[in-house]
């Protein structure tokens, strides 16, 4: 056997194997003596067929099998020997697989591209400098929060007579019959002069106006009707009003703090906008968090210069995904995955020059605050808590044990990043939020 590497350039070679029949002759007859034991052919009892007549069933195949078997260990054996990272999967080089005589043929020969990179070097000093920003809250955000919170736990109540941003419910007729249907027309979706008509209204009232006019956005949805129904909606139309629908804000008393934070978390009003605050901060922190990361992670990018074999791994993710993408999905995505590998390429780096892993304890306790976070998100929170255990368990054992292995790569980038950010320059800066939308659009 003889293995060759031919570099072709910085980033991609060709592997070539040769085998004579000593390399793989004496797997395929120990094999086909295997078969011949068990062989059950019609004519002679079970394992007394001649052995040539099992070669002649079977031997091309078993030669297929074993050679394959050679040819995926000895080249990965070969490549594990390399001084450079190879990236993907070897391709094997099809010219002509029909040229084989696997009959007669005792010499072959196997060729394989493949792409790399030679090494990955990152300094880790003060003179990589990055921000780490931090949200301000202000005063504004605190007051719309609360707003907000007082709308969604207030009371409805019904008021004889209609005011701004209240619901109208009743029946909607076109004067030509065409649409004829009981809906609540919201006061805030209507335009500026057409809300007039709907204000200091009582039931039994009855409003004519073009819904196609008066509707600034969501027409098909308040009409209950498709998009291009919507379209074709104009003219003249009459709604009589059934009931006026209101949700009056909470009361910002004990009551309402409990249903937000539960009982007796706060007791004041200064207490509850503090809570608020801190909220927050940390839903807002969180997202700078990750975009001073992404940050970091394009600082160290550029400064490593990592030489990717870009025409090879593209063809391999067109194969790798035969079936699944096209070469221009490859060409689309390839800008962000090409971003993810070399990233994944640094932090391997700095972990093992570092000696930084992921233990088991921190995988269990990250996936514990995803899971924590999915639940409340859900509205299920605390009470869902004695069932930890088995949400954690269930997520790491799912996808065969594919989502542990991800788990445990995420560990493992959060410490490298809280490594990078010890080594380096990161100076913090405070930020509002206007700014952060613009940090982001850029």
């Amino acid at each position: 056997m003889e293995i060759k590497l031919d570099k072709q350039s910085s980033n991609q070679a060709s592997v070539k194997i040769s085998l004579n029949e000593a390399d793989y002759q004496p797997k395929v007859d120990a094999k086909l003596k295997d078969y011949a034991k068990q062989a059950n052919i019609k004519g002679f009892r079970p394992g007394k067929a001649p052995f040539g007549m099992v070669k002649k069933m079977y031997g091309t195949s078993v030669l297929v099998e074993e050679i394959n078997e050679i040819l995926s260990k000895e080249l990965n054996n070969y490549l594990k020997e390399q001084t450079f990272k190879v990236l993907g999967d070897p391709l094997p080089v099809i010219t002509d697989a029909d040229a084989i005589d696997w009959k007669n043929q005792t010499d072959f020969e196997f060729e394989y591209k493949i792409g790399f990179v030679e090494k990955v070097d990152i300094t880790l000093d003060d003179s990589i400098k990055a921000s780490d920003y931090k949200l301000k809250v202000d005063k504004k955000a605190i007051e719309d929060a609360v707003a907000n919170l007082r709308s969604q736990y207030g009371k409805m109540t019904n008021p004889e007579e209609s005011q701004e941003n209240d619901f109208l419910y009743g029946d909607l007729k076109a004067e030509d019959g065409s649409y004829d249907k009981a809906l609540s027309i919201p006061l805030s979706k209507l335009d500026g002069r057409s809300v007039k008509k709907f204000i200091g209204v009582k039931a039994g009232d009855v409003i004519e106006f073009d819904p196609s006019k008066a509707i600034k956005t969501d027409l098909a949805e308040i009409l209950n009707v498709e998009a291009e129904e919507a379209e074709a909606i104009g003219g003249n139309f009459i709604f009589t009003i059934q009931n006026i629908n209101r949700t009056e804000d909470a009361s910002m008393d004990q009551e309402f703090f409990d249903k937000v934070f539960g009982p007796d978390q706060v007791s004041t009003e200064e207490e509850f906008k503090a809570k608020i605050e801190e909220i927050l901060s940390e839903n807002y922190n969180k997202e700078t968090k990750v975009f001073t990361e992404e940050k970091i992670k394009d600082t160290l990018t550029e400064k490593a210069k990592i030489d990717l074999p870009e025409s090879f791994l593209k063809e391999w993710l067109l194969k790798a995904n035969e079936g699944k993408v096209s070469e221009e999905d490859v060409e689309k995505e390839y800008p962000v995955y090409a971003k993810q590998l070399t990233w994944s390429l640094i932090s391997n780096k700095i972990a093992e020059e570092n000696e930084i892993k992921a233990e088991h304890e921190e995988v269990i306790a990250k996936t514990q605050d995803m899971v924590r976070e999915q639940l409340a998100s859900s509205g299920l929170g605390a009470q869902m808590e004695d069932n930890m255990e088995m949400f954690v368990n269930n997520y790491l054992q799912g996808n065969e044990g594919q989502n542990y292995m991800q788990m445990l790569t995420a560990v493992q980038n959060d410490k490298v990043l809280d490594f990078v950010k010890d080594k380096i320059s990161l100076k913090e800066e405070k930020i509002d939020v206007e700014k952060f939308k613009e940090l982001i659009q850029n």
